[in-house]
């Protein structure tokens, strides 16, 4: 049996996933090793932040933030489903999901931020930001890891390879409850 499917990411927006994923993991590993390819991925990590809020307000339907950003409460309820089984299918992000991407984005945004400022001369040797950097980054790995587990979760709970989706933009298409 054949599943349909609806195009769901435009490849704008996998291309800056993928593309962050390698930036901030170059960053990562080549933090107090390889400086210039450090500060290089910093500022790929950190133009991306810039095109995906850009993107957000005029890409197509499921990369704009008007569509898949929901209040607080809304997230709550959600994690509560989720809590007790019961969350509804999103075909685009779930609101747990928009809330880690705008967490994501925003810890990038701080991360590169506090890596441009340690290569400026009246911010150079300053600890405050040195720390606030390396905080950030490892807030990061955490991030990251609450990310990976919600799309496996989600991926069994909704029988659907998210990961496969990112790559390929496409989900199966909305059925009974499934918001879209």
């Amino acid at each position: 049996m054949t599943r349909t499917t609806v195009p769901v990411w435009d490849p704008l927006v996998r291309l800056f996933h993928w593309s962050l994923v390698a930036a901030f993991a170059i960053a990562w590993l080549t933090a107090d090793e390889l400086d210039r390819i450090h500060e290089w991925s910093g500022y790929v990590a950190g133009g991306l932040v810039a095109f995906r809020l850009l993107w957000g307000l005029i890409g197509p339907r499921h990369a704009r933030f008007s569509q898949f950003v929901r209040s607080p409460a809304a997230v709550g309820q959600y994690l509560r489903d989720i809590l007790r089984g019961r969350e509804r299918r999103f075909v685009g992000h779930n609101p747990a999901g928009a809330a880690m991407i705008l967490a994501l984005l925003a810890i990038t945004a701080m991360t590169a931020t506090t890596g441009w400022m340690t290569t400026l001369d009246v911010y150079w040797g300053i600890k405050w930001v040195e720390d606030v950097h390396e905080i950030m980054a490892n807030l990061m790995i955490v991030m990251v890891a609450i990310h990976v587990t919600g799309v496996a979760l989600t991926s069994l709970r909704h029988r659907e390879n998210l990961v496969r989706a990112m790559i390929v933009g496409r989900k199966r298409a909305p059925s009974g409850t499934d918001i879209d």
